[in-house]
């Protein structure tokens, strides 16, 4: 398939021009006219790339590409990241946001898919998007079991557990990655179980007075589920061969 047909269809089906995003999202470096085979990882690392390479990907398509909001100096690892990409003749495409929230392909659609809810409604403004998915577990579910059902998920356990809210989990809101900020707005939704991706000190107290049992589990496996989702639905639209490169972080 060719390059600029593939990134074409990859900008107009993920909306990545319609959304504000700090990532630049789209097609961050330039590979080769036609494109066979793609690699999918979570995070635009030298790993990925020389694991890319190895394999003998034409694109790599990642969550978190390398070029954000500012612009940045070819320096240090990232002129060796983008290097090793220009030395193997591999692509970059990186989605951030878009991903998040797709719809069809998206880390929090998948989430809601595989924790099984129902009554799926979108929630949480965010750079002025609707950022989460939640819904309705029937019937509900005790929060070790609806840990373990994340754990099946994504294949990783959680890193932390916060039950300050209810012993069964019926309302769930689901913002893969970083998203414990949203809290506030977790709660005013009327949910009363969030499952994210990871937090921070700063919000420990926060999920308690709110109420709201927390489930973090894990920013980079709660986002490893778009980009295999996306992969699945390349495969199947345009017979393209993927492969996805597990490279976990720990958190």
């Amino acid at each position: 398939m060719k390059q600029d047909e593939l990134v074409s269809y990859l900008d107009d089906y993920l909306r990545v021009q319609d959304i504000d995003d700090s990532s630049q999202n789209g097609l961050q470096v330039e590979g080769p006219e036609e494109v066979t085979k793609i690699a999918f990882a979570v995070d635009g690392s030298q790993t990925a790339f020389k694991e890319a390479v190895s394999v003998g990907a034409d694109l790599v398509i990642v969550h978190h590409g390398l070029f954000w909001e500012k612009p940045l100096r070819l320096v240090g690892p990232l002129f060796r990241r983008v290097q090793t990409l220009m030395a193997g003749e591999c692509g970059l495409y990186a989605v951030h946001l878009p991903l998040d929230f797709h719809p069809e392909v998206g880390n929090n659609a998948e989430l809601t898919r595989l924790l099984e809810l129902r009554e799926v409604r979108p929630f949480g403004k965010y750079h002025g998007s609707e950022i989460g998915l939640g819904g309705v577990l029937h019937p509900p579910l005790l929060v070790d079991e609806l840990v373990e059902r994340l754990t099946q998920a994504t294949g990783e356990p959680p890193v932390r557990v916060s039950a300050s809210g209810p012993d069964k989990a019926s309302r769930v809101g689901c913002i893969s990655g970083g998203a414990a900020f949203l809290l506030d707005q977790v709660a005013q939704a009327g949910f009363d179980t969030f499952v994210t991706g990871e937090t921070s000190h700063s919000f420990f107290h926060y999920a308690a007075e709110w109420g709201l049992n927390v489930i973090y589990g894990g920013h980079y496996a709660t986002e490893t589920l778009g980009v295999k989702a996306l992969a699945r639905h390349l495969e199947e639209r345009f017979d393209l061969e993927t492969i996805f490169l597990h490279i976990p972080t720990g958190m």
